[in-house]
């Protein structure tokens, strides 16, 4: 239960209380994505180039770039996957959520199709490191997503050579079910809200905190 804002527990020296040496639980209920045993081994945001194309036509040339979140979801133990997820958000747009699912089955056609040298267990690690060079070398490395009006898209890794551009690697996703998209607005308004009420709570108490160590101190503070 949560402390109130007198209730601490002093060590002898009269240190910071446990309470605020404890880290914060910001859970809020269950993450949707988990629900058919995937979890979740990678979760960072990329610098994407979001491209829009209608039907069969070429798409722009140059898109805007944004940051986008990306988690890679996988079922089976690590070097062992069974089937795989990779999950784009974006902090602008809740109803943006594309999906790009595989299992080891469907790998083969894609490893054909671009003549990829690794086994379907060393997919998710090849697809890992392509997100990281776009974020260490974005001058170099580029992640460009293209969207068509059918809920489609596709997202090509793509090198700078300086003299022409190397497409690395390419995967296709799709625009998730209406279902999917609410439950994940869901989870993540919870979550936004249960981390507020949870920084909220520690505001108060570093304010009762310093309110016994030093009343001048906080009449300060809250004058400005």
């Amino acid at each position: 239960a949560r402390r109130s804002r007198g209730d601490y527990i002093m060590s002898p020296n009269g240190d910071v209380p446990s309470a605020l040496e404890t880290s914060m639980d910001f859970s809020a209920g269950d993450d949707p994505s988990l629900a058919n045993g995937h979890r979740v081994f990678y979760e960072r945001e990329v610098p994407f180039e979001l491209r829009t194309a209608d039907g069969t036509e070429e798409p722009q040339e140059v898109g805007a770039l944004e940051a986008i979140k990306v988690r890679i979801l996988a079922v089976g133990p690590e070097g062992a996957y069974s089937g795989l997820r990779v999950e784009l958000t974006s902090e602008n747009n809740l109803f943006f959520l594309y999906e790009h699912e595989l299992n080891a089955n469907k790998f083969a056609a894609l490893q054909e199709q671009q003549r990829l040298m690794v086994e379907f267990t060393e997919y998710p690690a090849v697809i890992v490191r392509n997100l990281n060079l776009c974020i260490k070398e974005p001058h170099a490395y580029l992640a460009v997503f293209v969207m068509t009006a059918d809920g489609k898209g596709r997202l090509d890794f793509v090198q700078n050579m300086e003299y022409k551009f190397v497409e690395l690697l390419s995967l296709n996703f799709a625009a998730a079910a209406e279902n999917v998209v609410r439950d994940q607005i869901a989870f993540r308004y919870n979550a936004i809200k249960g981390k507020l009420h949870a920084m909220q709570g520690r505001l108060a108490d570093i304010n009762a905190l310093v309110k016994i160590k030093n009343p001048s101190l906080l009449l300060q503070m809250k004058r400005i």
